[in-house]
């Protein structure tokens, strides 16, 4: 049996000189985090009967504490990723084969101290260790290999809104 894709959003997040929010991640189970390929955007699941934009501004809350942003366009889209081969112990994704996502854009409209990525988010712990903002071209060199055709395309849409 195949596994099924997990539904997610992905989250490009514009300060307004055009540069991208990037967190360095230290997720553990089937995301595997490689050495110099640990900074991602924010992304998490989306719920049942849960609005593309409402998810993705739950996420972006919960992930870097920011609730100040202005909408500027989501993906029409579905593009997908495997995880990589996992032997660990058991994680909630382990369930899937990877994950389903689509992409929105927002501009920050608040300011930078509005960013907290230590804030408590429930039974989880924080998605990033640190953070920074990068040129959007970057991204997929700094990605997990994985992940990395799926920024490609990202790159591609939210071109506009970058440097």
């Amino acid at each position: 049996m195949t596994l099924p894709y997990r539904p997610n959003v992905g989250i490009a997040l514009f300060n307004g000189a055009g540069l991208v929010f990037s967190g360095r991640s230290h997720s553990a189970g089937p995301e595997i985090v490689l050495p110099g390929f640990d900074w991602q955007m924010p992304q998490g699941g989306i719920d049942a009967d849960e609005d593309i934009v409402a998810a993705a501004r739950r996420e972006l809350e919960e992930e870097t504490g920011v609730t100040g942003a202005e909408l500027l366009a989501a993906t029409e889209q579905w593009w997908s990723y495997d995880f990589p081969p996992y032997a660990g112990p058991p994680h909630r994704l382990t369930a899937f084969r990877g994950q389903r996502q689509r992409w929105v854009a927002f501009r920050l409209t608040g300011t930078e101290s509005e960013i907290d990525i230590g804030k408590p988010n429930g039974d989880e712990p924080p998605e990033f260790s640190e953070w920074r903002w990068r040129p959007l071209a970057e991204m997929p060199g700094v990605v997990v290999p994985f992940k990395r055709p799926v920024y490609e395309k990202v790159v591609e849409a939210f071109a506009r809104f970058a440097l």
